[in-house]
């Protein structure tokens, strides 16, 4: 295994489309980071300049010690110890499991014996022993992924970049190899570079997950950092459903700009201080409560509710802003009027009242009036 640090990358396609801008990214052995970040963010690109099948536009990669990626070197991705996995496990249907997961040996000239040896080892570690003659065909889907996952690392590579590798998947047998790839990736002290849609999936596994959009990264951190403490109101509403609400921070509270929306100030946390200034509120589903109102006292209706084992999910209409909600107590019906209670709230000044006092990219500051 082997760290992979990312210095100022960028990278514009001859369109002039901006894929990547200003990229700085360490990697440490061993580590498990996941990419996310809405469609158009830069999380593929990035995953394919690591592999070396994007050449960046400045900047540079190192993988261990070797300069792989910069102004004057580009590396061939065969020759950069990478193993990789794709959505579409791209296995050979007239080769048995054993010559799939063999076939990157036998292009670097390792003997059939060895060969057949590590072959064996390696469909041991992904739960596959014994499997070897078997024809793809006779595998389930998972078993197939394992036999990808396999080939990937039966080379031994020193960084393991998985692009959206689970998510063909149906969710149980997703949720399985979740927890084997996780074991097996620490089992082994692989690095991981992994890119996925799925936002549970990356907090579930990810010892740090890095948050992108339109080529920049907004936040860097470990999964409870970034779901209690997102850097900036993009990544909350990105990550946690958020809803937010632009308006007026004072040193009575938060006002919001033409809705009834207003929180005390002792329920927001912000990084600005007590002084007046303009930004954005916002208010993870977890920290709404809701409860029963009589119809000429409700002020919101519930437009979407649905069971879920933490809770139930429901999006409310208040006063022309849908509103995500978690509700334990109780599961409102749609139709239903209900008042809104806001237990907790983060605020994002506007950028150009930080001054010196903002949380910076990767931070979580903040200050709890």
């Amino acid at each position: 295994m082997s760290s992979v640090t990312i210095s100022s990358l960028s990278l514009t396609y001859p369109d002039g489309t901006v894929g990547l801008e200003g990229i700085d990214l360490a990697i440490a052995n061993g580590e498990f980071i996941a990419l996310v970040g809405p469609s158009g963010s830069g999380k593929t690109t990035l995953l394919r300049s690591i592999a070396g099948f994007l050449a960046p536009t400045s900047g540079s990669i190192t993988i261990g010690d070797t300069v792989v990626a910069d102004a004057k070197t580009l590396v061939a991705p065969e020759k950069r110890g990478l193993g990789m996995v794709f959505q579409q496990h791209a296995i050979w249907p007239h080769w048995d499991v054993a010559r799939n997961v063999g076939y990157p040996l036998k292009l670097a000239g390792v003997s059939r014996t060895d060969r057949a040896k590590r072959v064996a080892e390696v469909l041991e570690t992904v739960g596959l022993a014994g499997y070897e003659k078997r024809n793809p065909s006779t595998l389930s889907g998972g078993q197939r992924q394992r036999v990808a996952l396999a080939r990937a690392i039966v080379g031994r590579p020193s960084v393991l970049l998985l692009d959206e590798a689970l998510s063909a998947l149906d969710e149980p047998l997703r949720d399985a190899l979740r927890l084997e790839l996780q074991t097996l990736t620490r089992s082994i002290g692989l690095t991981v570079v992994h890119v996925t849609h799925d936002r549970d999936e990356a907090l579930a596994l990810a010892d740090r997950v890095v948050v992108l959009d339109a080529g920049r990264i907004l936040q860097i951190g470990a999964p409870p950092e970034l779901v209690t403490r997102p850097a900036s109101a993009a990544v909350a509403r990105f990550l946690s459903d958020a809803t937010l609400f632009p308006g007026e921070l004072s040193t009575a509270g938060f006002t919001a700009t033409d809705h009834p929306c207003s929180v005390d100030a002792a329920a927001i946390e912000t990084s600005t201080g007590p002084a007046v200034s303009a930004g954005t509120l916002a208010v993870l589903p977890e920290d709404v409560q809701l409860r029963p109102a009589q119809e000429s006292a409700g002020s919101a209706v519930v437009t979407s509710s649905l069971f879920g084992r933490s809770g139930n999910d429901v999006v409310v209409d208040w006063r022309g802003v849908a509103v995500r909600c978690r509700v334990a107590s109780y599961r409102p019906l749609v139709g239903e009027n209900v008042a809104i209670s806001i237990g907790r709230a983060l605020f994002f000044a506007d950028e150009s009242e930080l001054g010196d006092v903002g949380a910076p990219h990767g931070s979580s500051t903040t200050r709890v009036f």
